[in-house]
C-alpha cells in the first residue's frame, strides 16, 4: 500500500503544474488593474496562475513583457495576413483591410483590450519598454511596402509608410479607449482611409460620418 503513493507523489512532484503564457498573461492583467503594475511581482502573478516563479521565467523575462504577448502575436499576425494580399489590391487598401482584420475581436475580448492598452498607456515602465515592440509592428508593414514598391524596407518610401500607419493606428487606438463608443476597427478603418486620403476628400468625410452614426445608435 505505501510503495503506490509514494510513486504517485514522486509523479506529481515530477510534474510542474499545467500553464500557458497566456494563462501567466490573465492573472497578470488581472492582478495589474486591481492592485496597480507597481505594485505586483513576479511571484504575485506566478502565484495566482498557480505556478513558481521559476516557471513563470520559462515564458517572460519580466513582468514588463507579459502585456506585449499579444501585441507582438498581432505582428505575427500581420505578416502573415500580408503574404496572403492578392496582388491586385491597392497598397494602402491592403494595409487598412489587414490591420482591421487582425484587430478585430469577439466582443467578449474588447474589456481585456481596453484594460491592456489602459496599462500600456498610462503606466510609464510599459510605455518605456513600447518601443521595440511598436518598431516589430511598423517593419512588418514596411517590409509588406517594400516588396509592392519593390523598394529596400530602410529606403523613404516604406519606412514612411510603415511609421504614418502605426500613428494612425495609435490615435485610432487611443481615441477608441477615450470614447468606448464604438468599435474598434471603426477607429482603424476611419484613420486609414484618411491616411490613404490625405487627411480630405468627401471620402474622409464620409467615412467621419459612419462613425458619428454609429456613435448614435
Amino acid at each position: 500500500m505505501n510503495a503506490p503513493r509514494h510513486n504517485a507523489d514522486s509523479h506529481r512532484r515530477g510534474r510542474p503544474p499545467s500553464t500557458s503564457a497566456r494563462e501567466l498573461e490573465r492573472a497578470a492583467l488581472r492582478l495589474f488593474t486591481e492592485q496597480g503594475f507597481d505594485d505586483t511581482t513576479v511571484e504575485d502573478i506566478a502565484a495566482a496562475a498557480g505556478v513558481s516563479r521559476r516557471t513563470f521565467f520559462r515564458y517572460f523575462d519580466t513582468k514588463t513583457a507579459v502585456l506585449w504577448h499579444q501585441f507582438d502575436g498581432e505582428v505575427q499576425r500581420l505578416r502573415a495576413a500580408f503574404d496572403a494580399v492578392p496582388a491586385r489590391t491597392s497598397l494602402m487598401d491592403a494595409i487598412r483591410e489587414v490591420v482591421v482584420h487582425v484587430n478585430h475581436y469577439r466582443a467578449e475580448d474588447v474589456p481585456e483590450l481596453r484594460a491592456r492598452m489602459q496599462l500600456i498607456s498610462t503606466v510609464p515602465a510599459l510605455q518605456a519598454s513600447a518601443g521595440p515592440h511598436y518598431d516589430a509592428w511598423e517593419r512588418a508593414v514596411s517590409d509588406f511596402a517594400a516588396s509592392r514598391l519593390g523598394q529596400r524596407p530602410d529606403t523613404l518610401y516604406p519606412l514612411a509608410i510603415g511609421r504614418t500607419t502605426l500613428a494612425a493606428c495609435r490615435a485610432a487606438f487611443d481615441q477608441w479607449i477615450a470614447t468606448a463608443d464604438t468599435d474598434l476597427t471603426t477607429y482603424l478603418d476611419l484613420a486609414l482611409q484618411a491616411l490613404a486620403n490625405g487627411f480630405e476628400g468627401e471620402r474622409t468625410g464620409q467615412a467621419s460620418r459612419r462613425v458619428r452614426s454609429r456613435r448614435r445608435c
